[in-house]
């Protein structure tokens, strides 16, 4: 399970560290891509295929679904630590989570989320919630027993 919330750089090459903790849960080749509202999604290789599997079972058919299946598997890519613990995130994926230079590093249940820091602070605050509070939101969810 990934959580916790870090700060790192993304160098001039585009590498990034990864925390050790979350390093060794990930194993040594993990799958990045575009995530939700901004940000990339880290994962392990096997939850990757299980994500991959349904995704190959949506229907060709349904525009959303095309959509969805082509933006996700389009931009994901193998990404392997270094010696040094970082990951390379092609140039495409930084552009896409508008990274400058500073990410933030969020553990997220069963996957890790790489932010810009800007952005990431942004919707930390509760108008990036459109106007609800954490406890707004907590309440809407409690109907599926959160």
């Amino acid at each position: 399970m990934f959580m916790g919330e870090f700060r790192h750089s993304v160098d001039a090459k585009g590498r990034i560290i990864l925390p050790a903790k979350m390093r060794e849960e990930l194993g040594e080749c993990v799958i990045v891509t575009r995530g939700l509202d901004g940000c990339l999604n880290v994962y392990t290789q096997e939850r990757w295929q299980k994500i991959y599997e349904k995704l190959m079972t949506l229907p060709t058919t349904n525009r959303d679904a095309r959509m969805y299946v082509r933006l996700t598997t389009s931009k994901a890519t193998e990404c392997t630590f270094d010696s040094h613990g970082r990951i390379l995130l092609p140039q495409n994926l930084i552009k896409d989570a508008a990274i400058e230079k500073d990410a933030v590093i969020a553990g997220v249940g069963d996957h890790v989320e790489i932010w810009c820091d800007k952005l990431w602070d942004a919707v930390q605050e509760d108008e990036c919630y459109e106007g609800n509070s954490y406890e707004e939101i907590a309440e809407r969810l409690s109907v599926f027993g959160i």
